[in-house]
């Protein structure tokens, strides 16, 4: 895992969106387990405490289990319930601005798909 703390946003939630990016790249898979609260603490200089409350976040939010005296697991379905959610939350908040900066900035559809990703036209 590696990471760059920004301010913008807790340090936990940062850490539980590094661990969901994970799973939805597929890096981490149903039945993995994460490192240890200790691992990632010392292997970032964390308090444990943060890593725990990203940690409880994911077993919260059901994609994550804890089995007791062997760690954390990735559940079954995870990255599947991840891509629904995320796909949902792009579809209610972000596609709606990228239209509407789409639509301001006078791009048609021919010259987004055939826009390469340095930014220029093909």
């Amino acid at each position: 895992m590696t990471i760059g703390w920004n301010d913008n946003a807790p340090i936990y939630r940062q850490l539980k969106d590094k661990v969901i990016g994970m799973m939805l790249d597929g890096d981490l898979k149903a039945g993995d387990p994460l490192p240890s609260v200790r691992q990632v603490a010392a292997e970032y200089q964390l308090n444990p405490i943060t890593v725990s409350k990203a940690y409880q976040e994911l077993v919260d939010d059901n994609l994550v289990e804890k089995r007791r005296g062997i760690g954390m697991y990735v559940t079954e379905g995870a990255s599947e319930k991840l891509l629904a959610s995320e796909r949902e939350r792009f579809l209610r908040e972000e596609w709606p601005a990228m239209l509407e900066r789409i639509r301001r900035l006078g791009l048609n559809v021919d010259q987004l798909l055939h826009t390469e990703q340095g930014g220029g036209t093909a």
